[in-house]
C-alpha cells in the first residue's frame, strides 16, 4: 500500500481527513494541510509556520494543544509571491446523519436533497458550504469550482463507508459555480454536474450552481390551506409549454415572474381549474421540450431563478389557480456531464445494457430495482411539492416503465423471474412513489400518462394497485379524434368510436387528454386535424370541446386548442396570438372559456366524474344521423346533452328527457357569440310528459349542425 500522504497528492485517497486535519497523541498536535499550488504556509493571523513535508502539497504543524484553535485560518504563500488566506476545509469533520445515509441506501429517504448535493453552513463561526454526492464506485471525488479555480487537487471529499463522499469548503459561497470531479472506478478522470443541484447554469453550459436555502415569503397560505379536492371538485388542466406560450418582444423568453404576470388572469379568465407545465427541471436540448431532464431538482435557467419559479406558483395559487409540472421519472440522456456512468459504473442506469438502452428516445433508463435511484427520485418528486407547493405530478411514460418490453423488439429484452414482461421493479417503484407523495402530501396528487390497459392504475397500493391518483385516458382520445377526422358523412360507420369508451369509463380514475402530443411531429393542429372547409372544421373543434367538458372524467387541453391555433405547435416561437384578430377564433375562445366555467360551476358535470352513476345514456344508437344523447348529474343537478356531428339541422329533433317542466338551453356550440350559424332553441326547450328513450318526458329541440347543446332543468321546475 502506498503513503497515504502521497495517495492525497496523486488523488486516489478516499478518505484524506483521516490523514489532512488535527490529531492529537500524548498532549501532542499534529496538524496538517493540503495545498498543491503554494510553497508555504502559516496559521493565520500571526501563528506558526507549517513545514513542507516529504510530499509536495502536504503542509505539517506539530505542538502543544492550544496553541493552534479549532478552526484554523491558513495564509498560504504561492511562488509567484502572492498569499491567500482561508479557512482550512481539513478542519472541519463530517457530519452527514448516519441514519440518513442508511434510509438513502435503504430507498427509504423522501428528503435526499435535503442531505446530498451543496448547503450552505455556518459551522463553528465559518460559513462554508458543504457538498455531498453518492457515487460508491468513484476512487476519489473533488469539488471543483470558481472557488477553487476548477482544480481538483484542492478539495478532495471523504468518503463514507456506504459510498457518500462528503465535505466542508469555506472558501465556496451561494452562486458560484461548481461540478463534481471523479476518479471513476476505471481510474478515468470524470467532471460531472450534481445530481441534486438546486440550480445551474444557462444551456449550454453545464455547471450546478450554488443556491441559497430559500426564505421566499409565500403568500398562498389560502390556497395550500384549502386546495381543491379532486376526487369530487372539478379540475380541468390548461397544458403549458413556458417557452412557447408567450415571448418577449425580440423573440426570447419571458421570465418565471413575466409569465405568471401574463398567464395567470388568462387562464383564470378561461376559468381552468389548473394548469400543468411540460417539464421545467433542467434539460439542455430545447427540442425536448424538457423530457430529456438533466436536473430533477433544478428549475430550468432558461426563465429564472428558483424563487422566480415560487414566485410563478405563488401567482398562480393567489389567482386561484393549481400548478401541475409534468416529471420524468423514465429515463435521462446520456449527455456526459449528467447522470450516464456516473462513477465509471452503471449506476443511475441498470448494468445490463439492453434494460439501460430506451431505444424510442435514444436515452437512458433509471435502474429502479437499486433503492439508491428510488430514494433520488422519490426525494426528487416529493421536493417539488415541498419545496415549490406544487399541487400535483403528471408521471411522464409510465408504459415505459412498467414494460421491460416496451420500444424494444424480440431478443432485446429478458423477461422477469416468472417469465413475464412486466418490470417488478418498477411496480414497486410507482407503488413506493404514490405512498410517499400521498402520504406526505396527502392534498396533492399523481397522474399517470399510461397508454395501455395497465389494470389498476388509479387503485390503492393495499389492493395491489399502483395507487395513482388518476390516469390519461388516451383510448377515449385516440377514439375521438379518430372518429373526428372522418368526412360527416362516413361518420356513420365509424360510431362505435364514440360509445365504446363508456364501457371502461369507470375502471379508472381518467383524466381527458387533448395534450401537446397530438399537435406535434405533422399531426396538425386540433383545428386543423377537422374535415371540412374553414367553417365545418371551426365547428368541428367546437363541437370536440363540449363532447371533451361534457363527458365523464377530468379535462386537459393543450395550450392553443382554446382558441384553435390553425398550425400546430412548433416550441421555437409563441402561439400564434394574431388569429385572434378572425371573429372565428374569437367564437372558439369563448366557448372554451363558457365551457369550462360551466363544468367548473355544475356538479352534475364534475361530481361524479369517476363514478358510473353520474352518467346515463338517453340514446347512443343514432349512427345513422350521428347524433348521442346523454345526462350528466349529481344531488341537485342534472344537465341532458345532445350532439351533432352532422352539418345537417335536426329541426325537429325528439329526445327524451328525465322530467317534464322547462329546461334551461345553457349553451349551444352553434351560437352566433361562438362563430357558429344560429340554429338553436331561443334558450329554452319545454319537456312534456311521454315516454321516450326510456325517460318520462320528451321533448322536440333544434340540434344545430356539427354542434351540440346543453339543457339544465329550470329552478322551478326541479
Amino acid at each position: 500500500m502506498s503513503d497515504p500522504l502521497e495517495q492525497i497528492a496523486d488523488g486516489r485517497h478516499p478518505r484524506p481527513q483521516d490523514v489532512l486535519g488535527r490529531q492529537t497523541a500524548d498532549g501532542r498536535v499534529r496538524i496538517r494541510a493540503w495545498r498543491p499550488d503554494a510553497i508555504a504556509g502559516r496559521f493565520a493571523p500571526d501563528g506558526p509556520a507549517l513545514q513542507p513535508s516529504p510530499v509536495a502539497g502536504v503542509f505539517e504543524w506539530t505542538g502543544s494543544a492550544g496553541v493552534v484553535r479549532q478552526p484554523w485560518s491558513i495564509e498560504w504563500r504561492f511562488p509567484d509571491g502572492s498569499t491567500y488566506t482561508t479557512n482550512d476545509f481539513a478542519a472541519f469533520a463530517q457530519e452527514l446523519d448516519a441514519e440518513e445515509r442508511r434510509a438513502f441506501h435503504a430507498g427509504e429517504h423522501t428528503s435526499a436533497w435535503r442531505m446530498l448535493g451543496a448547503h450552505a453552513r455556518h459551522r463553528e463561526g465559518v460559513d462554508g458550504i458543504r457538498f455531498a454526492l453518492w457515487a460508491p464506485n468513484a476512487q476519489r471525488v473533488s469539488v471543483v469550482g470558481e472557488f477553487n479555480d476548477w482544480d481538483g487537487r484542492r478539495h478532495p471529499l471523504t468518503r463514507h463507508e456506504e459510498g457518500i463522499w462528503e465535505a466542508f469548503i469555506p472558501e465556496a459561497g451561494i452562486g458560484d459555480l461548481y461540478k463534481f470531479e471523479l476518479l471513476d472506478a476505471a481510474g478515468v478522470l470524470r467532471t460531472k454536474s450534481d445530481p441534486f443541484a438546486r440550480s445551474t447554469q444557462t444551456r449550454p453550459e453545464t455547471a450546478s450552481r450554488i443556491t441559497p436555502e430559500t426564505v421566499y415569503p409565500w403568500a398562498d397560505s389560502q390556497w395550500m390551506s384549502a386546495r381543491p379536492d379532486w376526487r369530487e371538485g372539478p379540475l380541468s388542466v390548461y397544458e403549458v409549454h413556458l417557452g412557447s406560450w408567450l415571448r418577449d418582444s425580440d423573440g426570447g423568453f419571458l421570465g418565471y415572474r413575466d409569465l405568471a404576470a401574463r398567464l395567470a388572469p388568462y387562464v383564470s379568465e378561461l376559468g381552468f381549474t389548473h394548469i400543468e407545465l411540460l417539464p421545467v427541471m433542467e434539460h439542455p436540448f430545447d427540442g425536448s421540450w424538457g423530457y430529456q431532464c438533466t436536473g430533477w431538482y433544478a428549475p430550468t435557467r432558461r426563465f429564472g431563478e428558483p424563487d422566480d419559479f415560487r414566485a410563478f406558483v405563488d401567482t398562480l395559487h393567489r389567482h386561484g389557480i393549481g400548478v401541475i409540472l409534468d416529471w420524468v421519472p423514465g429515463h435521462f440522456p446520456r449527455d456526459e456531464h449528467g447522470l450516464t456512468w456516473f462513477d465509471g459504473t452503471a449506476l443511475f442506469e441498470p448494468a445490463d445494457p439492453q434494460r439501460a438502452s430506451m431505444p424510442d428516445w435514444g436515452t437512458l433508463a433509471f435502474d429502479l430495482g437499486r433503492p439508491e435511484v428510488r430514494s433520488f427520485l422519490i426525494s426528487s418528486a416529493l421536493y417539488w411539492l415541498h419545496e415549490f407547493h406544487i399541487d400535483g405530478l403528471r408521471v411522464d411514460a409510465v408504459a415505459s416503465i412498467l414494460y421491460l418490453d416496451y420500444g424494444r423488439k424480440a431478443g432485446e429484452w429478458t423477461p422477469n423471474r416468472h417469465g413475464g414482461r412486466e418490470s417488478l421493479e418498477a411496480i414497486h417503484f410507482l407503488q413506493q412513489l404514490n405512498v410517499a407523495t400521498h402520504g406526505e402530501c396527502p392534498d396533492s396528487f399523481t397522474i399517470a400518462e399510461e397508454s395501455t390497459a395497465w389494470p389498476g392504475v388509479t387503485r390503492p397500493t393495499d389492493v395491489g394497485g399502483l395507487g395513482f391518483s388518476m390516469k390519461w385516458n388516451m383510448g377515449w382520445m385516440h377514439d375521438t379524434l379518430t372518429y373526428l377526422r372522418n368526412d360527416p358523412i362516413h361518420r356513420r360507420f365509424h360510431h362505435e368510436h364514440l360509445t365504446f369508451g363508456l364501457v371502461y369509463a369507470f375502471s379508472e380514475n381518467y383524466v381527458l387528454p387533448l395534450s401537446h402530443d397530438e399537435v406535434v411531429h405533422e399531426k396538425g393542429s386540433l383545428l386543423g386535424k377537422m374535415p371540412g372547409d374553414d367553417w365545418q372544421r371551426r365547428a368541428n373543434l367546437r363541437l370536440l370541446l363540449l363532447w371533451q367538458f361534457t363527458y365523464p372524467g377530468h379535462k386537459l387541453l393543450f395550450m392553443g386548442g382554446e382558441f384553435g391555433q390553425p398550425g400546430e405547435w412548433d416550441h421555437d416561437r409563441a402561439l400564434d396570438w394574431g388569429c385572434l384578430q378572425d371573429a372565428g377564433h374569437t367564437g372558439i375562445l369563448r366557448l372554451t372559456a363558457d365551457l369550462a366555467r360551466l363544468y367548473r360551476d355544475t356538479p352534475a358535470l364534475h361530481a361524479r366524474d369517476f363514478r358510473p352513476d353520474g352518467f346515463a345514456w338517453i340514446d347512443c344508437d343514432d349512427a345513422e344521423q350521428s347524433t348521442l344523447v346523454f345526462r350528466r348529474l349529481d344531488t341537485g343537478s342534472e344537465v341532458v346533452i345532445a350532439l351533432n356531428f352532422t352539418p345537417v339541422v335536426h329541426g325537429d329533433f325528439l329526445i327524451g328527457l328525465p322530467a317534464a317542466g322547462g329546461w334551461r338551453e345553457c349553451m349551444n356550440t352553434d351560437s352566433e357569440y361562438y362563430g357558429g350559424s344560429g340554429q338553436g332553441n331561443l334558450g329554452r326547450v319545454e319537456a312534456e310528459l311521454g315516454a321516450h328513450q326510456g325517460q318520462p318526458a320528451s321533448a322536440t329541440i333544434t340540434l344545430p349542425p356539427l354542434g351540440g347543446v346543453i339543457l339544465e332543468r329550470e329552478p322551478d321546475d326541479v
